[in-house]
């Protein structure tokens, strides 16, 4: 979720000291939450600071520097599961992953695990 604009956080502050509006009714007229107002409010308050905090950065990924190894693995046996992945990278990088971990990483790769669709012998498929 994007940070709301520095324009609008002023506005919406101006407008909780300087009306008879209640926080609610300045929340509503700015479209924002309460709990918003309230935490912008209290930033404020004290620290006298009104900008947006830093992003937090998120959650490293565990497979980031698996990418050649997974692509020499795909590319040494192209049929090879997702749960075979695992096993192989928790042997080679000591690193106990899920199949999601290693589907979410394969397609960051562009390596599809996707199969085709099966056929009969005779090569029409069933109806």
């Amino acid at each position: 979720m994007k940070a709301y604009s520095q324009d609008l956080r002023e506005r919406v502050l101006t407008a909780a000291h300087d009306t008879d509006q209640s926080q609610a009714q300045v929340a509503e007229q700015f479209h924002v939450h309460l709990s918003t107002l309230e935490k912008w409010l209290r930033r404020a308050r004290d620290t006298g600071r009104t900008t947006a905090l830093p992003h937090g950065g998120g959650r490293t990924r565990t497979l980031r520097e698996c990418g050649p190894f997974l692509r020499a693995e795909v590319q040494k046996q192209p049929d090879i599961t997702r749960e075979e992945l695992c096993t192989r990278i928790a042997e080679a990088k000591g690193l106990h992953v899920s199949p999601s971990m290693v589907s979410r990483e394969l397609q960051r790769l562009n390596l599809p695990r996707k199969k085709r669709a099966s056929t009969t012998a005779s090569g029409t498929r069933r109806g």
